[in-house]
């Protein structure tokens, strides 16, 4: 339902249908998720290049979440325990870091980092 309305909302024109990040409406800065409306609508339409330059590590994210659904459907599948980089000790804290990270780089206001602000 979701990638249904992102891919007829068009994302990628400005004062669409879809809503803008409040955090860049009301505060003037790039949360860590800003940009993944046009980067799933690029995906949606097989524009890998496109969907990086939105959002690099909401693609990456992306990509995480289907391997988990993978692991977990091959759990529900074979019975078997299959252990998968969710399940790690250091996922939480990793995924967090570079979430905190990709915020903070977004927002530097200078070449070559100020290219990633979307």
């Amino acid at each position: 339902m979701c990638c249904a309305a992102i891919w007829f909302g068009d994302p990628t024109t400005p004062g669409g249908v879809l809503p803008a990040c409040p955090t860049k409406f009301f505060l003037g800065i790039t949360c860590p998720g800003c940009g993944m409306q046009r980067a799933i609508y690029s995906l949606l339409h097989g524009d890998l290049g496109a969907a990086l330059h939105y959002n690099a590590v909401g693609v990456i994210a992306l990509a995480l979440l289907l391997v988990s659904f993978g692991t977990y459907c091959l759990r529900l599948w074979t019975g078997r325990r299959i252990r998968g980089w969710h399940n790690l000790r250091w996922s939480a804290v990793a995924v967090l870091l570079v979430v905190i990270a990709w915020f903070v780089v977004r927002n530097i206001p200078v070449q070559p980092f100020w290219s990633l602000h979307v």
